[in-house]
């Protein structure tokens, strides 16, 4: 996932100036940003204030590491089924033993 050049702070002070009366091209000319990427950020982030906002990016961050993680583990269960009971050991990052 590729990291926003924007802060959460950021994201919700343009929000809110849109939100305050300023039109909405303008806060997006002012901030350089895609009228298509403001509605992204308002479908987001609208709505919440900063402490909300740094909590879901703290969820966020957490979900893909665990996804990962379990991603890791499915694949180490499926080499060692497939493996047919000849792998020794606890991780499938350790060497192929031959049962004996």
């Amino acid at each position: 996932m590729r990291a926003s050049r924007f802060t959460e702070e950021q994201i919700i002070g343009m929000l809110k100036e849109q939100e305050a009366g300023a039109k909405t091209a303008d806060v997006c000319r002012r901030h350089g940003i895609s009228s298509a990427t403001f509605y992204k950020f308002k479908a987001k982030y609208g709505g919440m204030d900063v402490s909300d906002a740094r909590r879901l990016k703290a969820l966020e961050e957490e979900n893909a590491r665990l996804k990962k993680l379990l991603a890791e583990q499915m694949l180490d269960n499926a080499i060692k089924r497939s493996s047919g009971g000849r792998f020794r050991g606890q991780s499938s990052r350790r060497a192929w033993q031959p049962c004996r």
